[in-house]
């Protein structure tokens, strides 16, 4: 693989813009597979950015995980970076204005950094790109997403995460606390709200098989929109992935406030942090 971030210099700032419009259609089905209330008319909760502007490569050009195949064309908005596992590490997100149904919606992204780094697990790349969502020519959200491609695990890897442990998540330092277990319906809507065909979260041979995930994964960006809503509005949000998460074990998404500002995360039953948050009000 490529040694320096200079080896993808062509790629730094590279624009990619895509537009949309927050349909009343498209506003139902997000309601529905978070079970809030319907309504037809309105800003939505934080968290609907994630579901517009969704990528639409061809079903012929999705990589063999079904995310977008890289390339060196100038069509490629990623660079061709050759480890073949995709993760969405953590995003840093701005909310400035509201998004109501109905809006006309406009986003950039551009590739902030790709930085190459080397640890215990291998070789990584980490690609920074910077997202701005405009609403009816109102900027609305500037979100700095940090993904990162690493090496694929052995055949005979151990499955991740580890077995469920001893321990029970206790929330009692927290101020606010929903469990739940996410379902294999809750990943699907999800997924298709995102238009996202990362095989880990409905393929579960394929996650077990090729990618060793104990489970089908639940992505980052759902935990987040959930735990967005448990925290209310928020004017900055910032979460990291810890561990992955499994479909149909207990998820534990808690908030603690100290004058404006919040600790969020998300554990599992066992207390296993799987996503760790901050946000200001």
């Amino acid at each position: 693989m490529p040694e320096t971030r200079d080896d993808w210099s062509a790629w730094i700032s590279r624009e990619e813009r895509r537009s949309d419009r927050l349909t009343p259609a498209l506003a139902a089905r997000w309601l529905a597979t978070f079970d809030l209330p319907t309504s037809t008319e309105g800003a939505l909760p934080q968290g609907i950015h994630f579901c517009l502007c969704t990528p639409d490569a061809p079903t012929a050009a999705l990589g063999a995980d079904g995310h977008p195949a890289r390339d060196e064309t100038p069509d490629s908005f990623f660079p061709p970076v050759p480890l073949p596992r995709r993760m969405w590490a953590a995003s840093d997100v701005h909310f400035l204005a509201p998004i109501a149904i109905g809006a006309s919606i406009e986003r950039t992204s551009r590739i902030a950094s790709i930085t190459p780094k080397s640890g215990k697990s291998g070789e990584m790349v980490f690609v920074e790109v910077a997202h701005e969502t405009r609403a009816d020519g109102t900027l609305a959200v500037r979100e700095t997403q940090t993904l990162v491609y690493r090496e694929a695990a052995a055949t005979d890897a151990p499955l991740q995460p580890p077995p469920r442990g001893e321990h029970r998540f206790g929330a009692g330092e927290w101020q606010s606390h929903r469990a739940l277990e996410p379902g294999e319906p809750l990943l699907f809507r999800f997924s298709a709200l995102t238009f996202n065909s990362h095989r880990i979260h409905y393929d579960l041979p394929y996650a077990r098989g090729i990618e060793r995930y104990r489970g089908l994964v639940v992505h980052g960006p759902l935990m987040a929109s959930l735990l967005l809503q448990l925290a209310g509005p928020l004017s900055r949000f910032s979460f990291r992935a810890v561990s992955p998460a499994i479909a149909g074990e207990p998820l534990h998404l808690v908030v603690r406030e100290d004058g404006g500002a919040l600790t969020l995360g998300a554990f599992a039953e066992d207390g296993r942090q799987i996503v760790s948050a901050e946000g200001s009000r």
